[in-house]
């Protein structure tokens, strides 16, 4: 429930606006003066202040300036019946969120409390990804290959920049790393970095999450929710798998893009946004663009600077640095004594197909930590990887050999028969 301090030195005033806020749900504390609000609003958080400017002991002119060092994104809604236009414009001046004359307007009134809630849900979700971005163990790029080494220096030189980025590659050889260190090493570290995978959510919902939505936009919708864009500001979004993105949303993303500006779903209300984008896809989005599927205008706005991440089968000289790292954050993990690689055992590693990249290389690492000695041989990688990677291989031949489903389907009927019969 959001919490409203109202700070009047009538006693009427503060009664009929208790009233008219707990009848919306709001849950509601009184000061009559603004020395007793200061005490208050250091005891108590508060998700706006109603304050009015003509009061004794503090008028609310300099319970504002005391406000802002003390509390100083919590919206405050100025009240009063005696100001004139340049007191409003000076409390808005002083950071003041809106100014309303009294006796109040009830509809001007509650419209505003929404608008200072939005605002005051929105700090609070960026406070809490703040904390989050603040408290990620950001992972190295580990690797000495002359393709890393580029990938390392692009990152070094854009940076700094507002310049848009498109990463591309396989699935699993660190896109989202790429775009980590982008922004760690941006302007905008400091604010958050938002991430979006856009092949994860629902096409009848990207546009909702990435922009928000107003109150009563569709049948679901029964409060205003922040987008993704507004949860940005200030920051960076990274839009991963943008090939998945929908055309409708891509057009707004475009639009988004060229003007700063968002709508909400359901809204007309244009919100201006400070946010570098950096998009990344595991997809040829030029042949999307031939097959309609992805917008050309869009791509020419995204591909700015384009990192390439290459796959591990081409980088297989980075191979034994990445064992080292993963080896080492494994057991620390687990609490366990580092164990150690020989060198046959490298060298086998070094071999393998790697079609799920780095992601797979990790996941085999942690295997063999489990499950092998304290020194993991060429032996444990027979025992505990071959047979994984000897079936994956054996499977894409097998299905290599038909290129009708149906015959697939009779040869897996046939397989399952034969399998019957022998254990008969």
């Amino acid at each position: 429930m959001s919490k409203v301090l109202i700070v009047d030195d009538e006693r009427s005033i503060r009664h009929t606006l208790r009233d008219i806020l707990e009848f919306e749900k709001y849950e509601v504390d009184e000061a009559c003066d603004g020395m007793e609000a200061l005490v208050k609003i250091k005891q108590n958080p508060y998700d706006v202040i109603i304050l009015d400017i003509k009061m004794p002991k503090m008028d609310g002119m300099d319970a504002l300036d005391r406000i802002q060092e003390i509390a100083r994104e919590t919206p405050v809604v100025m009240i009063s019946g005696h100001a004139s236009i340049d007191t409003a414009v000076e409390a808005v001046k002083k950071g003041a969120f809106d100014f309303i004359s009294k006796p109040p307007d009830l509809n001007r009134l509650l419209i505003t409390l929404r608008n200072a809630m939005d605002k005051s849900e929105l700090i609070t979700e960026r406070k809490v990804l703040q904390t989050k971005v603040s408290n990620t163990r950001f992972q190295p790029i580990v690797g000495q290959s002359k393709c890393i080494g580029q990938i390392m220096s692009t990152i070094e030189l854009v940076a700094p920049t507002d310049a848009r980025v498109l990463v591309t590659g396989q699935n699993g050889t660190g896109k989202e790393l790429v775009a980590h260190w982008i922004h760690q090493k941006s302007n905008r570290r400091d604010h958050p970095l938002i991430e979006v995978n856009c092949a994860a959510i629902p096409s009848e919902l990207i546009e909702s999450e990435l922009f928000g939505h107003e109150k009563g936009a569709f049948t679901s919708a029964i409060k205003t929710r922040t987008g993704k864009f507004e949860l940005a500001n200030g920051g960076t979004i990274f839009l991963d798998e943008i090939g998945d993105m929908s055309l409708s949303a891509q057009a707004k993303v475009l639009r988004a893009l060229q003007e700063n500006k968002i709508v909400r779903v359901g809204g007309d209300k244009q919100i201006r946004v400070d946010v570098r984008v950096i998009a990344a896809t595991n997809k040829d989005l030029r042949k999307l663009i031939d097959a309609g599927r992805f917008r050309e205008d869009l791509y020419h706005r995204l591909a700015v600077i384009i990192i390439d991440v290459p796959p591990l089968k081409e980088r297989v000289e980075d191979i034994p640095m990445l064992i080292q790292h993963f080896c080492a954050e494994i057991c620390k993990d687990y609490g366990i004594p580092e164990k150690q690689f020989d060198a046959k055992a490298i060298k086998k590693l070094q071999t393998l197909p790697w079609t799920g990249n780095i992601r797979e290389l990790k996941n085999v690492v942690e295997r063999l930590i489990i499950l092998g000695g304290k020194i993991i041989s060429a032996q444990d990688i027979d025992r505990f990887v071959l047979p994984t990677a000897q079936s994956s291989l054996e499977m894409k031949e097998v299905l290599s050999r038909f290129t009708d489903l149906r015959d697939l389907q009779r040869y897996i009927e046939q397989e399952y028969t034969n399998y019957q019969a022998s254990i008969e």
